[in-house]
């Protein structure tokens, strides 16, 4: 069946606003001249929707995709002419941000504009109860010609007239995809989005592009994108509009939470969308020198980054965004990071490192308090101990 209710994803009725049918209407015009231009105008709005096959977007260059010879030195602004001044104002960080967000597009390619962002014609494929949550399975829309499945928790002890926090959960690399963190197969250790399903919280956890459910080939269906990850990362966006839909949630209080590649799947959609009002990443992320020793292989699958391989040579010196800016770039927004110390694809001295660099950002804001960082005696996992606390921690963020 359809679900009426989540058709339309956000900004879609603010661009429908934007049509003037008295624009184009000559002086002296009738009001029948009107109401043909009116109806003109609709229909090719309906027409691009949804006649065409693809609605194009630019990959292009970005103008001001400044170069940084050093990603950890946060606190600096440079020009096109590499002239540098400190930075000690939050607005002089936002235009550092601007240069972070446009160096992050040269590897991932450009985030999709508002084109895409096409009704979500949600489809509610099953749904089933347990003791403490309504478990629906649905597919959405996120862009022309592609559907994404998705479970969708939704707490059964929200009290009438109120509103719940809500979830993005972002699965980690495996064969089941978003059913594990739902608890419906793979780890025990990562069924989070089981877990805060029955602490009160509604959540979302799509299939990231192939896995699970989702078949998805990133050189026919994604050759539009540069990388996979900037696919995912607007999927995530688009999850994070049905999120918006739901009459449970309440639309100021939305977080996610990922494991390996959902943790800096996390933290790269966060980096894109400031719903995210805070951030879970586990065992997700470590700056690039410091991944396997600069050895940037591990990122430039069709999944990931090609262009890490393609264009700069998998040399962390050359690629033109770190870790550093991702975290320092959610500020003044919270960051809990699970990093065990034996974690043998993200060397924790990496992450202590981005940690204490994004601090200075961070007291722009007077937000410290946001930033943790948990370092657990553990191998690539997420201990309950730490699950816990990132739960506990959210509810701190999000109340």
């Amino acid at each position: 069946m359809r679900f009426k209710p989540c058709l339309f994803g956000r900004n879609l009725n603010q661009n429908l606003k934007t049509v003037n049918p008295d624009s184009a209407v000559m002086a002296g015009a009738t009001r029948q001249n009107k109401i043909d231009q009116q109806r003109s105008q609709w229909l090719l709005l309906v027409s691009m929707l949804f006649a065409s096959p693809m609605i194009a977007w630019a990959d292009v260059p970005k103008s001001n995709a400044v170069p940084y010879p050093d990603h950890s030195n946060l606190l600096v602004l440079r020009d096109a002419d590499g002239g540098e001044r400190p930075i000690t104002t939050k607005a002089e960080w936002e235009e550092r941000l601007k240069h972070i967000r446009a160096n992050i597009e040269l590897v991932m390619g450009a985030l999709p504009d508002e084109t895409q962002r096409v009704p979500l014609d949600v489809e509610i494929v099953s749904e089933e109860l347990t003791d403490k949550y309504i478990r629906r399975k649905v597919k959405f829309t996120p862009e022309p010609n592609d559907r994404v499945p998705a479970w969708i928790l939704i707490p059964r002890q929200i009290p009438p007239m109120t509103k719940a926090p809500a979830m993005l959960c972002l699965h980690q690399t495996n064969n089941v995809g978003k059913d594990e963190p739902v608890g419906l197969g793979g780890l025990q250790a990562l069924r989070y989005a089981h877990e805060l399903a029955e602490m009160g919280f509604v959540c979302i956890a799509p299939d990231y592009p192939s896995f699970g459910e989702y078949r998805y080939d990133f050189k026919t269906q994604g050759a539009h994108y540069a990388s996979g990850s900037m696919k995912a990362i607007w999927n995530n966006i688009r999850a994070v509009d049905l999120l918006e839909t739901l009459p449970q949630v309440d639309k100021n209080r939305i977080g996610v939470i990922g494991h390996s590649l959902g943790g800096h799947n996390a933290l790269f959609t966060a980096f894109f969308d400031s719903r995210l009002k805070a951030v879970v990443t586990s065992c997700g992320f470590t700056p690039f020198h410091d991944y396997y020793k600069g050895q940037l292989k591990g990122w430039t699958s069709d999944r990931y980054m090609p262009r890490i391989r393609d264009q700069y040579q998998n040399d962390p010196n050359k690629v033109p965004f770190d870790f550093y800016e991702i975290l320092a770039g959610l500020a003044p927004r919270g960051c809990y990071s699970n990093s065990p110390i034996n974690d043998s694809n993200f060397e924790v001295e990496g992450v202590r490192k981005a940690f204490k660099k994004a601090e200075s950002v961070f007291s722009l804001y007077d937000a410290n308090d946001r930033l943790k960082l948990a370092t657990p005696d553990a191998l690539h996992d997420f201990p309950e101990a730490q699950r816990i606390e990132s739960y506990q921690w959210l509810k701190q963020q999000l109340k």
